[in-house]
């Protein structure tokens, strides 16, 4: 569970850098593309990625889809947070949920415990109560396409990771160099339309902000698939703690530090959230 609380930490961190963004006048699409330079130099020196594996891998057919979906989805993220703050976007975002525990059931071919049920039932419903607020205009309310776009997103980024995590032929470390090879491309051409078409200045401040961004980014990502070769026959387990964890530490920050508003049915969902983390665990220690 240590590599969770590591992977939630720097998923939440992100989610701050993405926040405090705009009060720092940062071009959000320039910064995501210098992190994913940032992320990709890091795996490089970390672990000597070898390519050479590669040349006949069919692991392309989930490099090419998520060098596509990391960047574009990671800018739906920003603008989410932006508009609708770090509560509502983190909590919108692990509704994604549903996708990978889909997932394990009909691709991974997982038993599912009755205590873990319990445990997913829990944290559904901490969702929901989270997620409970009156619509306060017409324009909040278009507002969420952003976030549901996230949903969809991050569900199937969740479910590709999966599979890059149980592929016994290539070196988990080798991938993620290779996606990150893929997502600074894809997000290159979209900043060079950016600066070449729509005339945006090239600015110096986004790509320093965006060298820390990747840092984080590439925590999050690198933790998160240990913790799922570490629990390899358990990935709801690893699906349902990364998500209940970053509704629970990202209302937080959300709360103390961004002063977003929350209501009562939403301070009892989290409390669920928090529950669901423990059941699952427990879950996870009584198959052991």
């Amino acid at each position: 569970m240590v590599y969770i609380v590591l992977s939630i930490c720097c998923s939440v961190t992100v989610a701050v850098l993405l926040k405090t963004a705009r009060r720092f006048g940062i071009n959000i699409q320039q910064s995501i593309n210098w992190n994913y330079l940032s992320a990709l130099l890091l795996c490089f020196f970390s672990f000597s990625p070898d390519i050479s594996i590669l040349q006949f891998s069919s692991a392309w057919q989930l490099y090419i889809p998520l060098g596509f979906l990391l960047p574009i989805v990671f800018i739906l993220l920003a603008i989410s947070i932006r508009y609708i703050g770090i509560v509502k976007t983190d909590i919108a975002q692990r509704l994604s949920l549903f996708i990978p525990i889909l997932a394990s059931y009909f691709i991974f071919n997982e038993t599912i415990s009755s205590l873990k049920l319990f445990g997913l039932s829990v944290g559904f419903l901490a969702i929901f109560l989270t997620l409970n607020k009156k619509t306060e205009s017409s324009t909040e309310k278009n507002r969420w396409i952003f976030p549901l776009i996230v949903l969809f997103g991050f569900g199937v980024i969740d479910v590709l990771f999966k599979q890059i995590a149980i592929n016994k032929d290539i070196p988990f470390t080798t991938s993620l160099f290779v996606i990150f090879c893929c997502a600074f491309i894809i997000s290159s051409v979209i900043s060079l339309y950016s600066i070449l078409i729509k005339k945006t200045p090239l600015e110096l401040k986004s790509f320093y902000f965006g060298i820390v961004l990747g840092i984080f980014n590439f925590g999050n990502i690198l933790f998160y698939l240990k913790a799922h070769k570490a629990l390899a026959d358990n990935p709801s387990t690893v699906f349902a703690a990364m998500n209940f964890g970053v509704i629970i530490v990202g209302s937080l920050i959300g709360i103390a530090v961004f002063k977003e508003k929350i209501t009562r049915l939403n301070y009892i969902g989290i409390t669920l959230a928090l529950a669901a983390v423990v059941i699952i665990t427990l879950s996870q220690l009584y198959a052991s």
